[in-house]
């Protein structure tokens, strides 16, 4: 071959190489949305982080863990109420099965509504303000373990009564088995022993952020230390508050890696749900995110 012809190539394919090495590489949706990630506050005496040395889970510590996942013939989450309901709380109940749909992007149904009494005395007890307590373990191995129908990946309790995890704690927000894919949460503490008109809205979005952060412990996401999340660590109604329902932009990768959802509709059936149900914070959060597509 020509020598000149010869470097008159070489030159052209370095050209074309270098073209396209200075291409701006595009961002995949969860490096764009990172941007909307809120950073943690410092944790204060009380926050759940405060007292607690817990390990930053990255994605690779997530990839490697050995956990639940959707699968053909055992993919749908279950609802499952236990206690007597009024239509307020049954109506929390409904949307919050809506939600966990749009949420998890996974079929989602409530199960008949056990009674109280499924649950013996020597499970429960009389709290020093004067309700009554359900022992959260209990429900765990002896109700939602025994009950869990053969398609369901994970079953979430709820329970209208308080619940307590060993006698010297004063209560819980929510309690899972990640191992076996069931976990419980109550209503009582997030209205105050009583759902009404004016608290509902408060109520619901403290049920669907518990409802939602122990499902995503049953998929094996870790606390959160990445950001303000729907993953992190509550100790207190405050701190439950002050988190948003959002999963951060890491949390929202690891539930994509074994859900394989769509970000994009997910998106939009999150913010058509916070539009209907007012809860205009997560939603001009979900907003944000959503018009990075665009």
């Amino acid at each position: 071959m020509n020598p000149g012809k010869y470097n008159f190539i070489c030159f052209y394919l370095f050209l074309i190489l270098f073209f396209f090495s200075c291409q701006k590489k595009e961002n995949t949706y969860i490096e764009t949305i990172n941007v909307n990630d809120a950073r943690l506050s410092k944790a204060k005496p009380g926050d759940w982080r405060y007292s607690r040395d817990e390990e930053f889970q990255t994605f690779g510590d997530f990839q490697r863990l050995k956990k639940i996942k959707p699968e053909p013939g055992r993919n749908i989450i279950y609802l499952q109420p236990i206690g007597e309901f009024d239509e307020l709380q049954k109506k929390e109940i409904e949307l919050t099965q809506e939600y966990l749909n749009k949420y998890f992007q996974l079929e989602t149904k409530v199960l008949p509504v056990l009674p109280d009494n499924i649950v013996p005395k020597t499970a429960r007890r009389i709290f020093r303000e004067g309700q009554e307590q359900i022992l959260a373990g209990y429900v765990l191995d002896n109700v939602l373990i025994k009950r869990k129908p053969k398609d369901a990946v994970v079953v979430m309790g709820i329970t209208e009564k308080d619940l307590f995890p060993k006698p010297e704690w004063n209560y819980v927000f929510g309690q899972a088995s990640y191992e076996e894919g069931v976990g419980v949460t109550s209503i009582y503490r997030f209205s105050g022993g009583h759902v009404s008109d004016a608290n509902f809205n408060e109520s619901l979005e403290r049920l669907i952020k518990i409802s939602s952060h122990e499902i995503g412990h049953m998929f094996g996401i870790s606390h959160c230390l990445n950001a303000n999340c729907v993953m992190n660590g509550t100790n207190s109604l405050s701190e439950t508050d002050y988190h948003f329902a959002r999963a951060c932009s890491l949390c929202q990768q690891k539930l994509n890696s074994s859900l394989h959802y769509d970000h994009k509709k997910r998106l939009l059936d999150l913010k058509d749900f916070f539009e209907k149900q007012h809860l205009n914070s997560e939603y001009l959060l979900a907003e944000k995110d959503f018009n990075l597509f665009k």
